[in-house]
């Protein structure tokens, strides 16, 4: 593995993203780095620095199909390290190739997604089997920065809106799922200061959820490439059949 070589930036504002590239196993990966710094509390699902608790970067790293290591918590930490991030932090992974992005703005809030939806489905699928926790080639990675701080109720909250905009997306976009078995997502709110106001909601409908729901659709939706249509009876019809 070679180390992260950083590319120039792809956006400014709360949520800027760094591109990195690297070299494993003869593959080149890419991977995407939000130096956030201090005064950042992160809610999030991911295999490194899930839960909910100050964290500084946060870090979505490719890696290649069929991706077989048992460790995938140390190894985003290694690449972490190899492109200097420092103190506690996120790390998300998937083999879709993150350099292929979605980006979304609303009202102060920024969102990022990367998507692969070559395994995809409802969550709600019946006689559903177990999902894996390694990467696969399916995977929906949602990153959204706030500039405000929320209650740990309202960050809770915002991970539900954000889910349900992906899920709006999705749909928008012409597929029928609810998403990947992989599915990760991290939300970042400013930490609370003295005096400061701290915001009890991010529902959909309050001010910095509905936000928060249009930035993550605007990302995702712009992430995810046009679904192939399958042929319908007239596509299957042979030249010289009758109408």
């Amino acid at each position: 593995m070679s180390v992260a070589v950083p590319s120039p930036r792809a956006a400014a504002g709360p949520l800027s993203i760094q591109r990195l590239t690297r070299t494993e196993d003869g593959e080149q990966l890419h991977g995407l780095l939000w130096r956030a710094g201090p005064g950042w509390r992160m809610i999030s699902s991911a295999v490194l620095g899930g839960g909910l608790g100050e964290r500084s970067w946060v870090l979505n790293a490719q890696v290649a199909h069929g991706y077989r290591r048992t460790d995938p918590d140390a190894h985003l930490a290694d690449l972490a390290d190899a492109a200097g991030a420092l103190g506690p932090g996120v790390g998300l992974m998937t083999a879709a190739d993150v350099s292929a992005y979605g980006h979304g703005h609303d009202g102060g809030v920024d969102a990022v997604a990367t998507a692969g939806l070559r395994v995809r489905g409802w969550a709600a699928a019946p006689d559903a089997e177990p999902s894996t926790t390694r990467a696969g080639a399916g995977t929906i990675n949602v990153v959204v920065a706030l500039p405000v701080a929320l209650t740990d109720a309202a960050l809770v909250n915002a991970v539900a809106t954000a889910t349900e905009a992906k899920v709006q997306a999705l749909l928008d976009a012409g597929y029928d799922c609810s998403g990947t078995p992989t599915d990760a997502v991290c939300v970042a709110a400013r930490t609370p200061r003295p005096g400061a106001e701290v915001h009890p909601f991010a529902g959909p409908r309050s001010l910095w959820g509905a936000r928060l729901a249009r930035a993550v659709h605007e990302a995702v939706r712009t992430s995810v490439p046009a679904p192939c249509r399958p042929p319908d009876a007239a596509d299957l019809r042979s030249p010289t059949s009758a109408p």
